[in-house]
């Protein structure tokens, strides 16, 4: 899997987590190209994670050239790794009894104003809930904390 040189050490924890919790993760299916906006998305049914690694490189304008250093693709890395933890955590939500496992009013005061317009494209062109999509967002920047729900409540 290409993206695996995109995680941190904390981020590979977690997909080994997602996988030991029976979790499929794969990278750039079909619905990738489908819907090319999309860096991830989780199927609820299969147990999937699907990464869209190549849209996340070409939304960050990534360069794959060996004289670059790996700086100069720290957007892509970052995107990868929020849409591993993002869709970690509706994984996290569908092993909670398919609810959220925070306060949704206390997440939403966490929620970046960037993040807000992303928000309004998840809940409107996928099946994520407001109340899932905000808990998502809020988690994708917090990766300790993705680790340990994945171990409280999927394993």
């Amino acid at each position: 899997m290409e993206l695996l040189i995109f995680l941190s050490k904390l981020d590979k924890e977690i997909l080994n987590l997602l996988i030991k919790a029976n979790y499929v993760v794969e990278e750039n299916k079909i619905e990738c190209l489908i819907n090319k906006e999309i860096k991830g998305l989780h199927n609820f049914k299969e147990n999937k994670i699907i990464i869209c690694t190549e849209n996340a490189k070409r939304k960050t304008n990534y360069r794959n050239t060996k004289r670059q250093q790996n700086k100069d693709n720290f957007k892509t890395e970052l995107a990868i790794r929020k849409a591993l933890r993002h869709e970690a955590t509706h994984a996290i939500q569908k092993c909670n009894d398919n609810k959220t496992v925070g306060d949704i009013k206390d997440l939403e005061d966490k929620l970046h104003p960037r993040k807000r317009e992303a928000l309004e494209f998840s809940t409107s062109k996928f099946s994520g809930t407001y109340a899932k999509e905000v808990e998502a967002y809020v988690l994708e920047d917090k990766p300790k904390k993705v680790k340990n729900l994945i171990k409280k409540y999927c394993l």
